[in-house]
């Protein structure tokens, strides 16, 4: 599994646990995640949003 796989598998099971939309960035060669509402337009390097609150398929 990639770093990216993995860290987008973490980012969706954090959205589920917390049941709030989170925000998966890049900062230089590391993967974060962070609650959406505490991140502004352009502040990171946003890769995916992940809502746990939207019905689609996990993988």
């Amino acid at each position: 599994m990639s770093d990216l796989a993995l860290a987008q598998n973490h980012a969706f099971q954090l959205a589920r646990t917390l049941m709030v939309p989170v925000t998966l960035f890049r900062s230089g060669n590391e993967f974060g995640v962070l609650p959406s509402d505490e991140l502004e337009d352009g502040e990171v390097e946003a890769i995916a949003e992940f809502d746990p609150f939207e019905h689609r398929p996990a993988h």
